[in-house]
């Protein structure tokens, strides 16, 4: 045969490679999940139904396969699992004269063997019972997050029996065992395509105590060197529960995102401080995943995840409350790219008999299906909003527009009033992004440094940027809880006569905007101010200033001369219809923001986000917050238009009708 031509064989070679091309459409624009902005995992954590943390010992694969199935018919695409620890890695010790050990085993009190998985103390048994299930999910097409060290479980702590009583995050041959465990259950697993990615395991952190971040860290970094070294294709993930960013706390968010590529976060109202204050189905409850998840990302520098949510049980809420809850944290997660939403759990378990569900009265009744298999509304709400986004005519949606920076500093209660100032700057309509003070300091039209509380909540040079980002046109909002700062009363246009402590309350009154704001308020110091060059936005009885406004360069500065945020943290239903509109403080230093949005509408329970899909187009999603209808008006800025409608009716005006716990997404064009 005559050789080919040069011609011929590379047209062979393009022609090959077009195929090969076709043969994978639209691979390198499929989006991933938990780590592509905008992407949203609709999901579960998951037990087998019939035994729950004794799945592994009493192993089912018939049931497993029915729970997926079932699982998938109702629109679950991810589940995360967890291979028990003692189960997987079940050593034990043989003990000489005088407690002396003699060696490390299994439960026949053999020494573990010299080479395989058994030198690693894991068991092959359950090593082949995780690939099953494996294989089970990917026939079902379940995508699965895979929690590594779960030795903490619904209030249960599982451990080998050869490390009982053992520091598990700080002694050294804890922390051997548990590096073996995972490279070797990674390099067993990696080749499971079901597997979507690692996780450190569930909340690590409450496996034990440490004395330091710098304890947490190491714990961290050993893990995580542990699964990189066998698999550098998957995403890690942290699993923690309750991060912080304190200076001094021992698990701080900056570590977690140092050491993982995805944070998470278990936004539980009653676990959490200032949470579970009001109503399941009211706004400050349902923002609470969406705050603490924000503040995990924007921290860290990491996307973050819902990895766990819920209701705590019928004492909670009811079947119909719940599913309103879930309805608008899935709308709410989503718009402020929490990365997805994982129940817990998938199952009820209110027969077992054993720990810790004879004992956990919380832990019996999470699931999304009773144990008579029947699913409850939470159900329907998951399936329902995983269909909206598979018919989403985009994978990802943009990111949201947001105008601040909202920066925590030393000395205060960082989460009090980071969670707060997120529900005020919704209500009020704004978007921001959680900064610490010391990172460097983002551009941005507006900064908030809310509640500042102490001597030393950031260094003078950070003071002084910030002062020179005012003068270069921006806003700063500030509000005191007995802080101290360095050239105050220039930059502010007044002068502090004294400072003395406050013998009764504020009583503020003013007039912001159409809002008439009246309310008493807590306070540690009184300020007797001199106004100067500010304006008087708003004062106490005795006729002392207590919100002010100053030029300041180009821009403005607004003084709040009490902790505003840290205030409503603690007041239950602060934010709920009828209590004064504190937001329109909020409104009020963003008014120039608001003025550039594409749609803004005035009722403070409805929350919206703006995303640029180009620049002709947006997509905006309102949702309402509350347990009831809501009748509001969109006011559309010049020269834009409701295109369509991706959820919900169609306005024919800019006359808006929102459901009780449900939302409105709207695409907008360019006229």
């Amino acid at each position: 045969m005559a050789a080919l031509s040069s011609a011929t064989r590379h047209h062979r070679r393009l022609l090959l490679l077009v195929l090969l091309l076709a043969s994978y459409p639209g691979r390198a624009q499929q989006p991933a999940l938990l780590t592509q902005p905008g992407t949203f995992a609709v999901g579960c954590n998951y037990w087998a139904s019939h035994a729950g943390t004794h799945m592994w010992r009493d192993w089912r694969p018939a049931v497993i396969d029915q729970d997926f199935r079932q699982l998938a018919e109702n629109g679950i695409k991810v589940i995360r699992v967890f291979p028990l620890w003692p189960d997987f890695q079940p050593i034990q010790k043989v003990y000489g004269g005088g407690g002396s050990v003699k060696y490390v085993g299994f439960a026949d009190e053999q020494p573990l063997p010299t080479a395989g998985v058994g030198a690693s103390g894991v068991s092959e048994e359950q090593l082949r019972h995780f690939e099953e299930l494996a294989a089970l999910a990917q026939k079902h097409h379940i995508k699965l997050i895979v929690g590594l060290i779960t030795g903490w479980m619904s209030g249960q702590l599982y451990v080998p029996p050869a490390l009982a009583g053992r520091d598990l995050l700080t002694d050294p041959e804890a922390l051997v065992w548990q590096q073996k465990f995972v490279r070797t259950f990674v390099h067993r697993l990696k080749s499971q395509p079901a597997i979507l990615a690692w996780d450190f395991g569930n909340e690590c952190n409450v496996m034990g105590k440490v004395e330091s971040h710098q304890q947490a860290y190491l714990w961290s970094a050993l893990l995580a060197g542990a699964v990189k070294s066998e698999d550098t294709t998957r995403p890690l993930l942290s699993g923690m529960h309750s991060l912080s960013a304190e200076e001094n706390a021992p698990w701080r968010i900056e570590d977690q995102a140092a050491t993982t590529d995805v944070l998470t976060t278990h936004p539980y109202s009653l676990w959490t401080p200032y949470a579970s204050q009001d109503g399941i189905n009211t706004m400050r409850t349902i923002l609470h995943a969406a705050a603490e998840t924000r503040l995990y990302g924007d921290l860290g520098g990491k996307p973050a995840l819902v990895e766990e949510t819920g209701v705590m049980g019928p004492m909670t809420g009811g079947e119909k409350e719940k599913a309103a809850f879930a309805r608008t944290a899935l709308f709410s997660n989503w718009a402020h790219d929490c990365m997805g939403t994982l129940w817990w759990c998938a199952y009820d378990q209110l027969s077992f008999a054993y720990p810790p569900y004879n004992y956990s009265s919380v832990e019996n009744e999470l699931g999304l299906i009773g144990e008579d298999r029947r699913p409850k509304p939470v159900l329907g709400e998951l399936k329902t909003f995983s269909r909206f986004i598979d018919q989403l005519p985009f994978k990802a949606l943009p990111p949201r527009k947001t105008e601040a920076v909202c920066i925590l500093t030393a000395g205060q209660d960082t989460w009090g009033v980071g969670y707060t100032s997120f529900v005020l700057a919704k209500q009020a309509g704004f978007d921001f992004r959680f900064q610490k003070a010391g990172q460097p300091l983002a551009d941005a039209p507006l900064y908030l440094l809310p509640s500042l509380k102490g001597v030393e909540p950031f260094h003078k040079a950070y003071w002084f940027a910030l002062l020179d980002k005012v003068k270069a046109g921006a806003t700063l909002y500030i509000s005191l809880d007995d802080a101290y700062l360095p050239t105050f009363n220039g930059p502010l246009g007044v002068e502090v006569g004294t400072n003395s402590q406050r013998r009764s309350r504020v009583r503020f009154a003013s007039k912001l905007g159409t809002d008439s704001l009246v309310f008493e308020a807590a306070a540690e110091r009184k300020l007797l101010i001199d106004s100067k060059q500010a304006t008087v936005l708003a004062k106490e009885g005795d006729g002392n200033p207590v919100f002010l406004k100053t030029t300041y360069g180009k821009g403005r500065i607004y003084l709040l001369t009490f902790p505003l945020e840290q205030n409503l943290a603690a007041l239950p239903g602060a934010f709920d219809a009828g209590q004064p509109a504190y937001a329109s403080i909020y409104r009020e230093i963003a008014r120039p923001q608001l003025a550039a949005r594409v749609l803004t509408q005035p009722h403070p329970l409805v929350g919206t986000t703006e995303h640029e899909v180009s620049p002709n187009e947006k997509v905006v999603v309102l949702i309402n917050y509350s347990p009831s209808d809501i009748a509001t008006t969109a006011h559309l800025l010049e020269g834009w238009k409701i295109a369509s409608s991706l959820h919900g009716p169609k306005p024919a005006s800019t006359s808006l009708t929102l459901k009780a716990n449900d939302a409105l997404v709207l695409t907008l064009r360019r006229k």
